[in-house]
């Protein structure tokens, strides 16, 4: 028997939340086996591909963002940088919430980090920081703050 359409979106739906809460548990780990590095990458790309299939365009920038999160963890800094402007560019295009914007600014600085860029480095983490110190609810701000803390300083 054929899975209907609705089932299909539905596994998509389940898998591309899976992988990308699994990713960025483990992006947030102090440290990682090289097992851990490599099942990390895969569920970052495994949440962006099924976002592909059955996302908005939101969850498919956010899936960007985690992609340019995992690439600057694994030290990839040109690939995290891709993924991390992209993924910045779209949100300071448009309304976008205090939280995430915030998060937009330090995976952007931690891509930065990776790839050995100073400058820009420096520059969107002092923006994160200062995003993130404005971000209105406490409960956003406690998440925000566990992630930047993983990110390398200037």
């Amino acid at each position: 028997m054929q899975p209907t359409p609705d089932e299909i979106a539905r596994f998509h739906r389940w898998h591309a939340v899976e992988s990308n809460n699994l990713a960025w548990k483990l992006s947030e780990q102090t440290s990682r086996t090289a097992a851990e590095d490599e099942l990390m990458l895969d569920a970052a790309h495994a949440s962006a591909y099924h976002w592909g299939q059955v996302g908005t365009e939101l969850n498919q920038v956010r899936a960007q963002m985690l992609l340019g999160q995992v690439h600057a963890a694994l030290g990839q800094g040109t690939t995290a940088l891709n993924y991390a402007r992209r993924s910045s560019e779209y949100f300071a295009a448009r309304e976008t919430p205090d939280w995430e914007l915030a998060f937009a600014h330090a995976v952007l600085a931690h891509a930065a980090s990776a790839a050995g860029d100073a400058a820009l480095h420096q520059q969107h983490y002092a923006l994160a920081e200062q995003l993130g110190q404005a971000i209105a609810d406490p409960e956003d701000q406690a998440v925000f703050r566990q992630s930047f803390q993983r990110i390398p300083r200037p």
